[in-house]
């Protein structure tokens, strides 16, 4: 049995969505950010890193968001084009681009005190900026028709794009910028993800409302706390 280390409404929650419509049995095990859990040393021997998700296999502890999705899909040969495919290239890519680009940007966003020592709104405008890049790119890839982003049977990508629009929605902190009907394919992507029954799961375990990525309102979980 798969065991994720969760806090609700972190990146857990891609990792949790992408099991849910792998239709992959796992067990959870809440990581509480209330007390600071993810850096106690119980969990920091799960994962050293001290971030938040991990996923524990039968072969070891697998941590960082991409690195778990792509175990996840490469094990069930589903969710992303196979290893001899043409587009395996493309894919491996945009995904990189949402691990080391788009997640960590959010993360200098939400957290800009700890990436600066000059003005924080300042580091945030810089950061603002990159962010919108982000999203530009990612709109205009979805209109160039791939089979591996934004078609009918969901890929990982599209679960790792699209969950963060919440993110963005709720929680850039003084920024008025986001309008999730700026990016039309990005918000028609978020629509059809949270219409799945992955994220129908999802919505009741963490607590997410009842549309958690075209107008979301923050989770009130069940278990823990979202921060």
């Amino acid at each position: 049995m798969l065991k994720l280390h969760y806090a609700p409404d972190n990146a857990s929650l891609i990792i949790r969505l992408v099991l849910e419509e792998l239709g992959v049995p796992f067990e959870t095990v809440l990581v509480d950010r209330g007390s600071n859990a993810q850096q106690s040393a119980a969990y920091l021997k799960v994962n050293p890193m001290g971030t938040i998700p991990a996923l524990e296999t039968p072969h070891g502890v697998i941590f960082e968001t991409a690195a778990i999705l792509l175990w996840l899909v490469d094990r069930a040969g589903r969710m992303a084009p196979a290893v001899g495919s043409p587009d395996r290239g493309a894919f491996l890519s945009w995904m990189m681009v949402a691990s080391n680009g788009l997640q960590i940007d959010l993360r200098q966003h939400f957290y800009a005190e700890r990436f600066t020592s000059g003005p924080v709104e300042d580091h945030r405008r810089i950061v603002s900026t990159r962010l919108r890049g982000h999203l530009d790119r990612y709109e205009a890839l979805l209109g160039e028709g791939h089979a591996w982003f934004g078609s009918q049977d969901p890929t990982a990508l599209d679960y790792y794009i699209a969950t963060p629009l919440r993110w963005f929605a709720l929680y850039l902190q003084g920024e008025h910028w986001f309008d999730l009907s700026h990016w039309p394919r990005l918000k028609s992507l978020a629509e059809r993800i949270e219409a799945r029954p992955a994220m129908q799961a999802a919505i009741i375990a963490e607590g997410l409302g009842a549309t958690p990525l075209s107008n979301p309102s923050p989770a009130i979980p069940p278990e823990g706390v979202a921060l």
